[in-house]
């Protein structure tokens, strides 16, 4: 299964202008805790985290209202193909040690965004029904 099947298609972006104060509010306000920046292009250029609010900004003593997005983000995100299969998704989010991967098409424009979150609940979606196959599959003791 490709990783474009299950990727949310909504996601919340941010301005590289933006100030810090205005993106944290809505990121609480929408209960997210990611925001991709988009060049003109619509690809990729950086991803803004929750985590990176309180480490860059907050824990470095910066001022929320003066900081912009653009100097706290993390600039070009690693990203996957909509067409990749699950299992590179895994393995690009192990290897990079992260959570969330923005999914983009063959000009490598944001399509979506795809989380761990996302690809554990289906993993235990389909175990669920493995375990349903093989329960009625398996003969009862004394039927």
């Amino acid at each position: 299964m490709s990783i474009g099947r299950i990727c949310l298609r909504d996601v919340h972006l941010a301005d590289v202008d933006e100030r810090v104060v205005g993106v944290a509010a809505r990121m609480a306000k929408r209960n997210v805790g990611t925001l991709v920046v988009l060049d003109a292009e619509k690809r990729p250029q950086g991803i803004v985290t929750d985590r990176d609010l309180v480490v860059r900004v907050l824990a470095a003593g910066r001022d929320p209202q003066a900081t912009r997005v653009g100097e706290v983000m993390s600039p070009a995100p690693h990203v996957i193909a909509e067409s990749a299969p699950i299992e590179e998704a895994l393995a690009r989010m192990r290897a990079g040690g992260f959570r969330r991967l923005p999914v983009v098409d063959a000009a490598e424009r944001l399509v979506g965004i795809v989380s761990l979150d996302d690809v554990l609940g289906l993993l235990a979606e389909e175990m669920v029904q493995v375990g349903g196959l093989l329960a009625r599959e398996t003969p009862q003791p004394g039927r």
